[in-house]
């Protein structure tokens, strides 16, 4: 029998007060909403049961605190490359506005003025996927959208500029792992949230 395949549990951070509007949520540190609240407990059951050789988590607010109502606060370690992408000049801004001064603005090719770049996010990610990968077991993260859809590129070895098909709903649990002994990273699960009440 083969052995257990290693799996990276990727869970989205729950619904602000920005992402239930629209508006590019980087840095600024929201907290959740109470419907946010209650989906990270409704997370926290769908996990009930599984086991973590670590969990890491981004320090803004709505990653940490849905990590910590799913029942993972006690053991989570805080990465600070977990946090959010530097939106720059578009924090605030809905993707319409955005559009209205940049026409064709694609933040994965684009990056943010006066913000990150997808080379700085690139190095984000790969040290996040370098520290998961050390573990060798199952690892889980709490972290936000548009990093979230770009670690996913790395995993797969894609180009950064595919994290706009990877769509992420907030306190949704996505699965990264391998086939083919170790050798081939691939999706498991994505986008998942049976478990989040509309």
């Amino acid at each position: 029998m083969s052995e257990k395949l290693p799996v990276l549990y990727v869970a989205r951070h729950g619904e602000t007060a920005w992402s239930l509007s629209g508006q590019h949520t980087g840095l600024t540190d929201l907290p959740l909403t109470t419907r946010g609240e209650r989906n990270a407990r409704e997370l926290g059951e769908r996990l009930r049961g599984l086991t973590f050789a670590k969990v890491f988590t981004s320090p803004l607010q709505r990653a940490a605190k849905t990590c910590e109502i799913a029942g993972f606060g006690a053991v989570a370690e805080v990465d600070r490359d977990l946090v959010e992408w530097h939106y720059g000049d578009y924090e605030g801004l809905k993707s319409v506005e955005i559009q209205a001064k940049c026409p064709g603005w694609n933040i994965f090719r684009d990056g943010c003025p006066n913000g990150e770049s997808p080379e700085q996010i690139i190095a984000r990610a790969d040290r996040v996927l370098q520290r998961v990968r050390a573990v060798g077991d199952d690892v889980l993260i709490f972290s936000s959208g548009h990093f979230l859809r770009s670690l996913v590129t790395r995993w797969l070895g894609l180009e950064l500029t595919d994290g706009k098909d990877f769509i992420l709903t907030t306190t949704s649990l996505s699965m990264l792992s391998y086939e083919h002994d170790l050798s081939e990273p691939a999706i498991k699960l994505w986008n998942d949230a049976r478990h989040v009440t509309e």
